[in-house]
């Protein structure tokens, strides 16, 4: 009788760590998703929504902020530029490699301005990593800005929406250029971008 008891307990022991062990494995699970499903995750969180694009170089994004596939209208008080090297409707290449699938994308201008273009680098308000070398914001898209053009490591603060978190961002200004700036439509990757901001006259090609 006694050896009867002892084999249950022992067996109920077992079987119980075995349960707990269990529990905790399964717990692991739900919080660690798979590799497919954070990336299945991470194309839906993209600024405007599903459908855009991640936005390319080294990375510094994350892989889960995107542009919208339309960058809207450009700020107010925009000057356009008299006589730019590619005129509105002009048929280039890209050579700029902002975003997944741009270097080499055909595209159309739709858009050309005399402004100052900015590099910047930037701790998104929605929490994440420090962006770095975010290309471009144009001197229309700092708070209080003025007329001038800024010197590198000058603080300012980002009213430009193009990525999710970007919009009251403080940042630092990284380089920038007086090349005139353009707004244009492009296919890549299947998809078609619309009023893409911005690309510099040195990141476009004539169409080959």
């Amino acid at each position: 009788m006694t050896r009867n008891i002892t084999t249950l307990l022992a067996a109920g022991i077992l079987g119980g760590t075995a349960l707990l062990t269990g529990c905790a494995a399964g717990g692991d699970d739900d919080a660690a998703p798979s590799a497919s499903a954070s990336a299945s995750q991470g194309g839906e969180e993209g600024h405007g929504g599903h459908g855009g694009m991640a936005h390319g170089g080294d990375g510094e994004h994350g892989g889960g902020m995107r542009h919208s596939m339309d960058g809207g209208p450009v700020p107010e008080g925009m000057t356009p530029a008299a006589d730019p090297e590619y005129p509105v409707g002009s048929e280039v290449t890209l050579a700029a490699d902002h975003m997944e699938g741009m270097d080499g994308a055909p595209a159309t201008i739709v858009g050309a301005y005399d402004t100052y273009a900015y590099s910047v680098d930037y701790a998104p308000t929605t929490g994440g990593d420090r962006v770095e070398d975010h290309r471009w914001v144009v001197q229309e898209e700092l708070t209080g800005a003025g007329p001038d053009r800024l010197a590198d490591g000058a603080e300012v603060t980002l009213e430009a929406g193009h990525m999710e978190g970007m919009e009251g961002a403080a940042a630092t200004i990284a380089s920038s250029t007086d090349e005139t700036v353009y707004v244009v439509d492009y296919k890549a990757d299947g998809m078609t971008m619309t009023n893409h901001r911005w690309v510099v006259e040195s990141e476009i090609r004539p169409a080959s």
